[in-house]
């Protein structure tokens, strides 16, 4: 007889995070930390916190993880999905202009942080859907 395997169901998370920016000698430039295992470029992120909007989760995470701290004004740039190990992880993501950059910050032996021109930020995420959001945060706005 032979035993039905059940498919494990998904579970479904949300995350948020930020893409901290700058304008330097006219160019902007975001900011991309290491994830702690991989080390691969992503933007800080994380889940969102009960008691948190989302903006605000995200800023805790862009000090917690990069050392920086942003403007209240924000917009959302758009959001993107990644399976990972059964779960559905959903993580929106925050454009944030950094106001100040700590020496000492939570995730600073954990994680390297480096500051990318848009191309280059583009180049080094390994999630399509992030590059295109960076992609996009980085063309001009056509104002009305």
């Amino acid at each position: 007889m032979k035993r039905k395997v059940t498919p494990k169901k998904q579970i479904h998370f949300d995350q948020s995070g930020v893409i901290p920016y700058r304008r330097r000698e006219g160019k902007l430039e975001v900011l991309l930390v290491t994830s702690i295992k991989k080390k691969n470029w992503i933007v800080p992120k994380g889940f969102i916190e009960y008691h948190m909007s989302p903006f605000q989760s995200a800023k805790k995470e862009a000090f917690e993880e990069a050392g920086v701290r942003g403007s209240n004004g924000t917009r959302i740039l758009g959001s993107y999905t990644v399976n990972k190990k059964g779960s559905e992880l959903q993580t929106k993501i925050y454009s944030m202009l950094v106001t100040r950059v700590y020496k000492d910050y939570p995730e600073k032996n954990l994680r390297k942080r480096k500051w990318f021109s848009i191309n280059d930020a583009v180049k080094k995420v390994n999630i399509d859907d992030l590059a295109k959001i960076i992609r996009r945060f980085g063309k001009p706005r056509r104002r009305k």
